[in-house]
């Protein structure tokens, strides 16, 4: 069941699995089904992108550096910097998959 509109022929191509995984503008993008144009996810999912993985990772070197003035911290440090490192792969793309529109990728790629 395809419920996003491709940029290039306005047509239902992408579901929200497929647009998940397109990328945002520095990525190849996923070719359409209907045209084969390629698209990725726009400039707002490319920012909450950076904005997201630069939080995350400030929140890990917190975690890092304070690990070992607690007890508490000392045992869980691994399985929180563990989950904060995960969540810059999976929150970005169940973002990307409902909240961002379709455009046309500009990458430009060499062919052989």
């Amino acid at each position: 069941m395809s419920i996003y509109k491709c940029p290039h022929c306005g047509e239902k191509a992408f579901n929200p699995w497929t647009k998940a995984m397109a990328g945002q503008l520095n990525s190849r993008g996923k070719p359409c089904m209907k045209c084969g144009r390629l698209c990725v996810n726009g400039k707002g999912a490319t920012i909450f992108n950076a904005v997201y993985c630069l939080i995350a990772f400030i929140f890990v070197i917190i975690v890092y550096m304070n690990g070992t003035k607690t007890a508490w911290l000392y045992y869980h440090e691994f399985p929180i910097v563990l989950g904060l490192l995960l969540s810059m792969f999976i929150v970005p793309r169940l973002v990307n998959a409902f909240f961002f529109k379709m455009e046309p990728s500009i990458r430009i790629e060499y062919k052989k």
